[in-house]
C-alpha cells in the first residue's frame, strides 16, 4: 500500500499559510452583494408575544456539549440563567423578533476548517468543509423563529402532506417508511417501481440571500 495523501491543504499557487488561509477563504465565503441601506425599523402588530416557555422549550433542546462561538458562551450558561432568572433572556430576544431585526453583532461566528476523510488529494478547497460556531444566543434566536415558522407553515397549510424533514415528531425514519409503503403497495399487481434521488450539493453556502428574500416576497 502507497503512502496515505496528505490531508493538510497544498493548494496550487498557495505556498504559504497566508495564501492558504486566502485561498479556502474565497471557496467559503464568496463575496458578498453589496448590503441594502438601513431602514427605520417599525413593529409588526401581528407579531406573536415571545413567552418564557416557548423559551425554555428551546432550550431544553440545546446541547450544553455544543461548542459556542466568539461569545464563548455555552448554552449551559444560558439554561443557569434562565432558572435564575426566567425573563431576562426573553425581554434580550422579544424585541428582535417584534422589529424582525437581526443584529449584526449577533452575526460574528467562528469558523473551522476540516478535512474530507477518504480523499485521494487535498490540492483543492472542495476536499475540506468548514464548520461555522455561531453565538448561542443567535442560535437560539433563530430556533425560536424556526419553531415559529414551522408552526405557521403547518396551520395554513403550506407544506405538502408527505413532508417530513424539519417538522417536529417526523424524521427521515418517518420518510423511508413512507417509502417502503409505497413501493410494497406498488409490487402487488406486479408494477415497476424506480425511485429517484437528488442531492443539490453547495446551494445553500452559496445562495444569494437577497435573491431568495425577493423571491419569497
Amino acid at each position: 500500500m502507497g503512502k496515505p495523501a496528505p490531508r493538510f491543504p497544498s493548494l496550487p499557487d498557495a505556498s504559504t499559510p497566508t495564501q492558504i488561509n486566502d485561498s479556502l477563504l474565497t471557496h467559503f465565503f464568496p463575496p458578498e452583494p453589496p448590503r441594502p441601506l438601513p431602514v427605520i425599523l417599525r413593529p409588526y402588530a401581528d407579531c406573536s408575544l415571545l413567552t418564557p416557555n416557548e423559551v425554555a422549550t428551546i432550550l431544553a433542546k440545546c446541547s450544553p456539549s455544543s461548542a459556542p462561538g466568539p461569545d464563548t458562551i455555552p448554552y449551559s450558561v444560558w439554561k443557569a440563567l434562565r432558572r435564575i432568572a426566567p425573563g431576562i433572556l426573553t425581554s434580550l430576544l422579544a424585541p428582535l423578533l417584534v422589529y424582525g431585526h437581526h443584529p449584526s453583532s449577533m452575526k460574528k461566528d467562528n469558523g473551522v476548517i476540516l478535512d474530507k476523510p477518504g480523499k485521494p488529494f487535498y490540492d483543492s478547497p472542495s476536499s475540506f468543509r468548514i464548520i461555522v460556531l455561531l453565538q448561542t444566543v443567535s442560535k437560539i434566536l433563530e430556533r425560536i423563529v424556526a419553531s415559529q415558522l414551522s408552526a405557521i407553515t403547518r396551520h395554513t397549510g403550506l407544506l405538502p402532506h408527505n413532508q417530513c424533514g424539519s417538522l417536529p415528531s417526523l424524521s427521515s425514519f418517518d420518510t423511508c417508511t413512507s417509502l417502503v409503503n409505497t413501493v410494497r403497495i406498488l409490487q402487488g399487481p406486479g408494477l415497476k417501481v424506480f425511485s429517484l434521488f437528488l442531492n443539490i450539493k453547495g446551494s445553500f453556502d452559496n445562495i444569494n440571500a437577497d435573491i431568495l428574500c425577493l423571491s419569497l416576497r
